[in-house]
């Protein structure tokens, strides 16, 4: 690694950030511009910790950012490597209205993209729209001040009108100052202002839902549902949002296209 590249791309962005999304953004710039390839080892936390002047903590919660976004992954025992890049494949599915979408996009899509392209009235019905200040998770995630507000959108969406989820949304007010802003879609609103998400991570698991949200959809206090949480980040590396989404279990269903890849 150029220690001189990355000191320089760290110092050019200024101080208005945390220091370590500042040297997650540098590698990652790295990365871009093909300084470092895929497979690529990094320094170790010691070495990068010296040659950038940063303490072993910041180089620590920076490379456990890249590794949450799987830009780098970490094998134990030699260390951390930079990951090849994912392909820009989408898979939704529906057992109710009869198969599955896939689609690849050079963007990601809203719910309200993906359905109203299949002809579904997708819909989505405001529970909350408003700026409040952070908890300590959206703090460490959104990378944010204490001085900092966070919008929190919380909706139901819904399917030729039936409610089949509740997703929870929070953002740096500096990316959504006015959450009553936000009509139909989200996404639609964040690229008119040019601040809309280029990738995410999503964590997809099995839960019960609690009666409030089991009495939102309609199902039986307790009932399995899907849990879906996300963390979506702009071209700059920076976290845009953080989501929180629970779908019925008998209207959404998840599509994984499994390939070998030859030695």
């Amino acid at each position: 690694m150029d220690f001189g590249i990355l000191n320089a791309t760290i110092a050019a962005q200024g101080a208005g950030s945390p220091l370590y999304l500042r040297l997650a953004r540098a590698i990652r710039q790295m990365i871009d511009a093909g300084q470092l390839a895929a497979g690529d080892a990094l320094p170790p936390e010691r070495e990068l910790a010296e040659n950038t002047g940063v303490s072993r903590v910041t180089v620590r919660k920076a490379i456990a950012q890249m590794i949450a976004s799987q830009e780098i992954h970490s094998q134990q025992g030699s260390g951390n490597f930079v990951a090849p890049p994912a392909p820009a494949m989408t898979h939704v599915g529906n057992p109710l209205l009869g198969g599955s979408v896939t689609m690849q996009q050079s963007r990601l899509p809203s719910f309200t993209e993906v359905f109203r392209n299949r002809g579904l009235a997708a819909e989505s019905i405001w529970m909350a729209r408003a700026l409040h200040a952070p908890t300590t998770e959206e703090l460490m995630t959104l990378g944010l001040d204490l001085s900092e507000k966070v919008a929190r959108l919380e909706r139901v969406r819904s399917l030729d009108g039936r409610a089949i989820g509740i997703e929870r949304s929070s953002l740096p007010a500096s990316i959504l100052p006015d959450p009553m802003a936000v009509r139909d879609s989200l996404y639609a609103c964040l690229e008119a202002r040019n601040v809309a998400p280029v990738r995410a991570i999503q964590r997809i698991s099995a839960a019960n839902i609690t009666p409030r949200d089991a009495a939102t959809l309609g199902i039986l206090p307790g009932a399995a549902v899907l849990r879906i949480e996300r963390t979506a980040y702009l071209a700059s590396g920076r976290v845009a949002e953080l989501s929180r989404a629970i779908y019925r279990a008998d209207a959404y269903d998840v599509v994984t296209e499994l390939k070998s890849v030859p030695a």
